[in-house]
């Protein structure tokens, strides 16, 4: 049994199939269709064509500029900041917007859920893909003989010790992946429903305040899982995130609303006219009178 090539298939195999079948368990239990997933999804996907560009063309230039300037710890904090700040920005101004303009009549505990875990299957279900794609080309390079193909020495020299790390990785290693994403949705749920008590605080107000706790609640946790993972490694990163996805399901619970219950619309009864009555003169005559003799 190749034990590596079974637990490099369950990591990506189990990043796109979890959060699928919690979007089947939660839209049988909640009675949803799939529109409510779908639009947290493309909530997440129009966020980062937003974001992505931002890191690229604005943030990374102005933290290389800053980089000199800055030593060990500080730079680490800054760089971890910086990126969950963003990250932050981004994606929960994206919720609001959804919420605001897109799903403005699903604005209950449920349809967070939903939409949270849309926002953040579809992230677990791309990276899994990406995953995937990597596996694929392991599994073909696995056993190639690289010294056939017309490589330089550099690029000979790369492309062995990748393929030499992927299939020497702990077999406990390789299922990290999954198990990270596992965590995340969680999160994403949890900030998808503080953006929500925007809109569910107050009738006819928002309550910008929950944005700005949605937006720092994300910063700090990425900005944690950088920090870590480059003071401690992986496996301690993965233990916080494990502890934020248990704070996550806490603030899910802690705040949960009633549904709203559906409104009935009693038709408009129109009231009974009793019709007019206008007596006929009878003619008297004698077959009228007969017919009346024992009236």
């Amino acid at each position: 049994m190749d034990l590596l090539a079974i637990t490099h298939f369950l990591n990506w195999f189990l990043m796109i199939t979890v959060p699928i079948l919690l979007g089947v368990y939660l839209i049988n239990k909640f009675h949803f269709g799939w529109k409510l997933w779908g639009i947290g999804a493309c909530t997440f996907v129009i966020s980062q064509i937003f974001h992505l560009p931002f890191n690229l063309y604005i943030l990374n230039p102005l933290l290389v500029k800053l980089q000199p300037g800055l030593m060990g710890i500080s730079a680490l904090l800054i760089l971890a900041a910086s990126g969950g700040l963003s990250a932050g920005i981004f994606e929960e101004t994206a919720r609001y917007c959804m919420y605001r303009w897109w799903i403005k009549d699903f604005r209950t505990w449920r349809s967070g859920i939903l939409a949270g875990a849309g926002h953040g299957g579809i992230e677990a279900i791309i990276l899994g893909i990406l995953v995937m794609l990597s596996y694929l080309n392991m599994m073909a390079y696995r056993n190639l003989d690289f010294t056939s193909l017309n490589l330089t020495y550099d690029q000979l020299n790369t492309a062995t010790q990748q393929v030499q790390a992927y299939w020497s990785t702990p077999w406990f290693a390789t299922l990290l992946g999954a198990l990270e994403r596992i965590f995340t949705i969680p999160f994403h749920i949890a900030a998808s429903l503080l953006v929500l008590q925007v809109f569910t605080r107050q009738q006819g107000h928002q309550k910008l305040g929950w944005l700005g706790l949605a937006i720092l609640y994300h910063a700090f946790v990425d900005a944690m899982a950088v920090f870590i993972n480059h003071q401690w490694g992986v496996y301690i990163t993965e233990a916080v995130l494990g502890v934020f996805a248990v704070l996550s399901i806490v603030i899910i619970f802690a705040l949960r609303q009633p549904e709203p219950k559906p409104v009935t619309i009693i038709p408009e009864q129109t009231p009974y006219k009793t019709p007019n009555f206008t007596p006929t003169q009878i003619e008297e005559t004698s077959d009228n009178l007969e017919k009346t003799r024992f009236q």
